[in-house]
């Protein structure tokens, strides 16, 4: 008889899983609180265990992570009341089998329940050391990647995770936003999920809206009549009729004028739209998915995106990791863009030298995959022998650990970094007096660039995030630093 765990601080829940799990032959055991929970399975291990998201004394992220130490191959299906993609993301990361949601309703829990049991009895049931390749394998099957050349993706642990939660949305019409640093494959990802879609025979149409004018955005979006402005020598269809049945991906769409994002309201709101200069609404069937390098929350504070037009698209995000931050995949994407590229240019290159792989393993590729396809289009191009060589790569990249930002950018991303008023005494030509506003405003500002890196553990890209600033000025500001200290 399998044995199931049921913890719910809701003492009727667990009665009426007790009766309905028992008359189908299990053994089942109520636990009312976390804390008894766990510690009744210090002496018992049970087959699967039940849990409310939300309990008295804790919710699933302290006890799910407690379970799976004790009993990492023991199944857990999480019950709550949030039917939002969310939280199914959020569970199945901390290591859920499953969620249901309340109202419970006895086929689906059966079948789930299940299907779990004999889930982990095939894991369990395999030699030790299979389980885990199998499951990669499994993995690696549920995340194949297109077969077209047109983007491939990274095998790390953190990639994985954003894999996961493409095959969780997909399926669904949600609205996506995906945040990204520029370069880091916010398209190809938007991409994969329409690929996996319902809608994946229909248009996929992509707008790079910081491309796009003020003035002609709403035409290029919506479309418009001939004679509606100067210039309208025709009718236009607009990207959003283009995309009628399929999706849209909107690139920074924090760039759209605030009219703009009006229209876009009533697009999302009432998926009906109207060319510019046009008096016919046409009815739209079109899936949503915007990118943003910046958070949107943030720009609805500051009044640059509307907060309705926000929450409207704020039904699921995603967020990728910059390419620097999972080394692993370096190497993986290299190799692909060299095959892209030896099948553009004609030429049979190998791969890497040892000390090439080094070099793009250290270097932190500000511009992501963007910058490294670029830099193996050159290497190839420059390369004649069977494997790329640090001399084909570019001066900034093959000497980038002698460079490393300069002297002062090292002393300011050190914990011990000079202070303002030591460095102001070595650069006479300023003249500022002791009770000058210039002074106080850079000796704050360095203090804040200075708290930002710590903060970010010396990372300044995440530093610059932090004070809201784009990596150039970051740098600019730091090269004003370090102008102060050579004086």
């Amino acid at each position: 008889m399998k044995k199931i765990l049921v913890i719910d601080d809701d003492r009727d829940i667990c009665l009426l899983l007790n009766r309905f799990l028992s008359r189908r032959g299990y053994e089942v055991t109520e636990m009312y609180t976390g804390k008894k929970a766990l510690h009744w399975l210090d002496t018992v291990q049970p087959d699967l265990v039940m849990c409310d998201y939300r309990l008295e004394d804790m919710d699933a992220s302290t006890i799910l992570p407690a379970i799976k130490s004790k009993y990492p191959d023991v199944p857990v299906i999480i019950i709550t009341g949030y039917s939002d993609m969310r939280t199914a993301v959020r569970v199945m990361k901390m290591g859920a089998y499953d969620y249901v949601t309340k109202p419970l309703l006895p086929d689906e829990i059966v079948f789930t329940i299940q299907q779990a049991i004999e889930h982990s009895e095939k894991s369990m049931g395999q030699p030790q050391g299979k389980h885990e390749s199998s499951k990669e394998e499994a993995e690696s099957n549920e995340f194949e990647h297109p077969e077209d050349g047109r983007y491939v993706f990274g095998d790390s642990e953190a990639f994985r995770k954003i894999l996961k939660q493409v095959s969780l949305v997909a399926p669904t019409n949600y609205s996506v936003i995906i945040y990204g640093e520029t370069g880091s494959g916010k398209e190809s990802v938007a991409q994969d999920i329409h690929s996996r879609s319902k809608r994946s025979e229909k248009p996929f149409v992509a707008i790079d809206c910081g491309a796009l004018s003020k003035e002609l955005a709403a035409s290029e979006l919506f479309g418009h009549e001939k004679g509606s402005f100067t210039g309208a020598l025709n009718q236009k269809i607009g990207s959003f009729e283009i995309a009628n049945g399929g999706t849209i991906f909107l690139d920074e769409v924090a760039n759209l004028s605030y009219d703009v994002q009006v229209s876009l309201l009533r697009v999302v709101q009432e998926r009906k739209m109207r060319r510019v200069g046009g008096t016919k609404d046409i009815d739209l069937d079109v899936r949503i998915i915007v990118a943003s390098n910046e958070l949107l929350w943030n720009a609805t504070r500051t009044g640059k995106f509307r907060e309705d037009l926000y929450h409207r698209f704020n039904e699921f995000s995603i967020d990728l990791v910059p390419l620097r931050e999972r080394k692993e995949d370096i190497m993986l994407f290299a190799n692909h863009f060299l095959r892209l590229t030896n099948e553009e240019l004609g030429k049979r290159v190998k791969g890497f030298t040892p000390e090439v792989e080094e070099i793009f393993k250290n270097y932190v590729w500000y511009g992501n995959l963007r910058e490294l396809k670029n830099v193996i289009k050159r290497a190839t191009l420059l390369t004649e022998s069977d494997f790329v060589e640090a001399r084909s790569l570019p001066f900034e990249i093959s000497n980038f650990n002698k460079l490393q930002f300069s002297d002062m950018a090292q002393a300011v991303s050190s914990p011990i970094a000079p202070s303002y008023n030591e460095l102001k005494t070595r650069l006479p030509k300023y003249s500022i007096n002791e009770t000058s506003l210039k002074e106080a405003s850079i000796d704050a500002e360095y203090e804040m660039i200075l708290q930002a890196l710590k903060e970010a553990n010396y990372n300044k890209s995440k530093a610059a995030q932090l004070l809201k600033i784009d990596r150039k000025t970051l740098y600019n500001k730091m090269s004003l630093y370090e102008e102060l200290r050579n004086h």
